[in-house]
């Protein structure tokens, strides 16, 4: 299951950063279903499999310290033999998954409560954390007009406004990417998942630096949410990720280079406002 764990992650078939780091964790607690002579090689084998979990998706902040937390519960025990090793990192799993699903939850909850009936909004990329807050704010009552970008060169956007299409009382549009300056005066909010947030820069799909950027060029507020987890001073480098240019174009590039990051950097001035749980 790791090894399948780590290809999904590569490929980026679970979008969700904390989608990513459940399954992930999920994926490290089967670890206790293998046979080994001792401890230490216990305990090198779950060092080794969160490493290349972790690998899977250097960018990936909760990714990285849910998996630390976990070896660190084990490692930082020192445990006596096999089973105790085994239910230290049982214990660890379970704790990390309910704190991020909770915390996930409850940055939704609050968010849900902000947005205001009949209010007009822009997301981009797709972000469990937005949807699950449109769910609750629709739920309650709240009409609202929902402005997708696709997310290029993944069309990340279309599996959001496929969601967002089975929630009663949304009334979801998606546009191109390069639409979004045109709209986003017709918009109340830019409403965002992220990656992570490190000291002054938010972190997330490519392409949400220059909608926030636009967004603050017409005084339409920015609201980014998530997990407090991802919100990081210090201990973690962000790392890009380069995507294959074949997600751009099928055709040979000759002559030229095609450039296919995964992320960019917002600078937090940007954003209006952090919600987390």
């Amino acid at each position: 299951m790791i090894d399948e764990t780590v290809e999904e992650i590569q490929e980026m078939q679970t979008h969700s950063s904390s989608v990513v780091a459940v399954k992930a964790a999920r994926a490290l607690a089967t670890l206790t279903e293998r046979e080994v002579a001792t401890v230490e090689e216990y305990v090198r084998d779950l060092e080794r499999n969160s490493n290349a979990l972790r690998r899977a998706n250097p960018s990936h902040a909760s990714l990285h310290t849910t998996q630390r937390t976990i070896v660190a519960a084990v490692t930082d025990a020192d445990p006596d033999d096999i089973e105790e090793a085994k239910r230290l990192t049982e214990e660890a799993v379970e704790s990390v998954v309910d704190r991020v699903e909770t915390a996930k939850h409850l940055a939704a909850e609050n968010t849900a409560t902000r947005l205001e009936d009949g209010a007009t909004l822009l997301t981009h990329d797709y972000s469990s954390t937005v949807l699950e807050a449109v769910e609750i704010a629709a739920r309650d009552g709240k009409q609202l007009t929902i402005y997708v970008t696709e997310a290029r060169p993944r069309y990340l956007g279309r599996k959001t406004v496929r969601t967002l299409a089975e929630i009663d009382r949304v009334d979801p549009h998606l546009l191109v990417d390069s639409a979004a300056g045109y709209l986003l005066a017709n918009c109340d909010r830019v409403l965002l998942g992220m990656d992570c947030i490190v000291g002054d820069t938010l972190y997330n799909r490519v392409g949400t630096f220059p909608i926030a950027a636009t967004a603050h060029q017409l005084d339409v507020e920015v609201t980014v949410i998530g997990s407090g987890a991802k919100v990081i001073e210090d201990g973690f480098v962000f790392q890009n990720e380069y995507r294959s240019p074949s997600e751009v174009m099928l055709e040979p590039a000759e002559g030229f280079a095609v450039e296919n990051p995964a992320y960019d950097a917002t600078p937090m001035s940007l954003v209006d406002e952090v919600i987390t749980d």
